[in-house]
């Protein structure tokens, strides 16, 4: 594998990695704090279907990104 296509794999991991975690919180699997915050955060009770969504969404382009890389050798 060439170099591009390692960093394409990594780049489409990373983002289907990001995207199982956003479904998972939207599904109310997975309950996190909030870990940086700027003003009074408090955490989300139960499941949000826009994360929910945006996971999927996230995890399919992800996929997408990290097979057309191994395959085309392109990001």
């Amino acid at each position: 594998m060439r170099l591009i296509q390692i960093v394409g794999v990594l780049i489409g991991a990373f983002i289907a990695s990001l995207g199982l975690l956003w479904f998972l919180q939207g599904m109310a699997i997975i309950q996190m704090r909030p870990i940086l915050c700027v003003a009074n955060c408090e955490p989300i009770v139960g499941g949000s279907p826009f994360w929910a969504a945006a996971g999927v969404i996230a995890f399919i382009i992800g996929i997408v990104v990290a097979l057309f890389s191994a395959r085309r050798g392109g990001a």
